[in-house]
């Protein structure tokens, strides 16, 4: 059977109303992706997690037996829940010239322009091959795709470069930061808060750890390194959330803290770590032994993700600024797969329609002219890999 045409919005649409919150599957999505490229005469990998409920997708349009250029984006987006939304966010509403709905900005509209572009592409009878990767579980630290990327690895021919289509308002993007978060569990003693020198309070070794963390912090602002294309030219440190004790009168047996680091490119993330637990577990932790002997910390890596940092005279840059009519390149402060992408040898790009800033919020737009130069874009790539 045929797949019908679909212009870019009608895709938009359909791709919104599926609910792929990272919590929940998206292979509802991803099951109406593989049948409308199946439409095309185009199959499609289906790369499952371990659970069965979520898959990566691959596609090829044109000959196999050569690299061409990937198109990549994540299927998954973050949740509404108890955020002010004027409009049902998973019914696109177009107003006043932009598209409302969640996942206009980051990142579906992307991923409708590329499956929009579909019957192009299949029709141009292309010399270099177009690639579809499309992910779940970004939202929840670029999880999903690793299976994709570790499978794409070992192929004897893979793309010879990607463009993510992460919202950078066309702008072509050749870098990005790292991140390393981390949950720390401090294990302390408890005793009645009358006789606290005889119990171990993890709320305040807690707070130790957070002071010297933005101490860190500080440093890194004050002496970088430093890299001026990002709006943040330098590495952060950030502690987010923090849990811990159960009554006031009680010295905290246990307490509970996240904390990240976004590393500009070149920041070495397991030093910056390490400095921390020597800190805590040369300076802090003899002096809770000396109380009770189990008192001490754990650690528990959350998520990490490696920083992008393609050369700006990288083929896939040139191409990419040729497609998107730009002159120049952007660095942006927030993650992405692209890193991932770029560490299993193929060089990697971000750009697409949208601005971050309207991502993950109530009310997430993006504005059709955007979306529109975006098409353009994908017309010049069907003429490109045409030649």
């Amino acid at each position: 059977m045929t797949a019908s045409p679909m212009t870019s919005l009608e895709m938009m649409r359909r791709l919104i109303a599926f609910d792929t919150t990272s919590r929940n599957s998206n292979l509802q999505l991803i099951d109406f992706v593989r049948d409308y490229l199946d439409g095309h005469g185009i199959k499609s990998l289906l790369i499952h997690d371990e659970s069965g409920t979520k898959a990566n997708l691959f596609a090829t349009i044109g000959p196999t037996d050569e690299g061409g250029i990937c198109l990549s984006g994540h299927t998954d987006v973050v949740p509404v829940d108890g955020q002010d939304w004027h409009s049902d966010p998973w019914q696109m509403l177009e107003q006043d010239g932009k598209l409302y709905g969640r996942g206009t900005a980051d990142m579906k509209g992307f991923l409708a322009i590329a499956l929009a572009a579909v019957p192009k592409f299949a029709a141009a009878n292309l010399r270099t091959p177009l690639h579809l990767l499309f992910s779940h579980d970004e939202e929840v630290g670029c999880i999903g795709v690793r299976k994709a990327l570790a499978l794409m690895k070992g192929w004897e021919v893979k793309p010879v470069g990607c463009i993510v289509g992460e919202p950078t308002e066309m702008q072509v993007t050749t870098a990005h930061k790292g991140k390393k978060s981390v949950r720390c569990h401090v294990h302390g003693h408890e005793c009645h808060s009358s006789l606290a020198p005889q119990g171990v309070n993890a709320v305040e070794y807690a707070a130790e750890i957070v002071s010297y963390l933005k101490q860190i912090a500080r440093r890194m602002a004050a002496q970088g390194p430093f890299d001026y294309d990002y709006n943040v030219p330098y590495t952060t440190v950030h502690t987010g959330v923090i849990h811990g004790g159960t009554a006031l009168n009680i010295v905290p047996k246990d307490c509970h803290f996240d904390f990240e680091f976004r590393y500009l490119p070149g920041v070495d993330p397991e030093k910056l770590f390490g400095e921390v637990r020597d800190f805590a577990e040369t300076k802090l932790q003899p002096e809770m032994r000396q109380v009770a002997a189990n008192a001490g910390f754990s650690w528990k890596e959350i998520s990490a993700f490696p920083g992008l940092d393609t050369a700006v005279d990288a083929d896939i840059t040139v191409a990419a600024k040729a497609l998107a009519q730009v002159n120049g390149t952007a660095k942006v402060a927030y993650g992405t797969e692209a890193g991932l992408i770029q560490n299993i040898g193929i060089p990697t790009v971000i750009c697409g329609p949208g601005n971050i800033a309207q991502a993950h919020k109530p009310d997430e737009w993006v504005e059709v002219s955007q979306i529109r130069q975006c098409e353009a874009f994908m017309d010049r790539l069907v003429a490109r890999l045409s030649q």
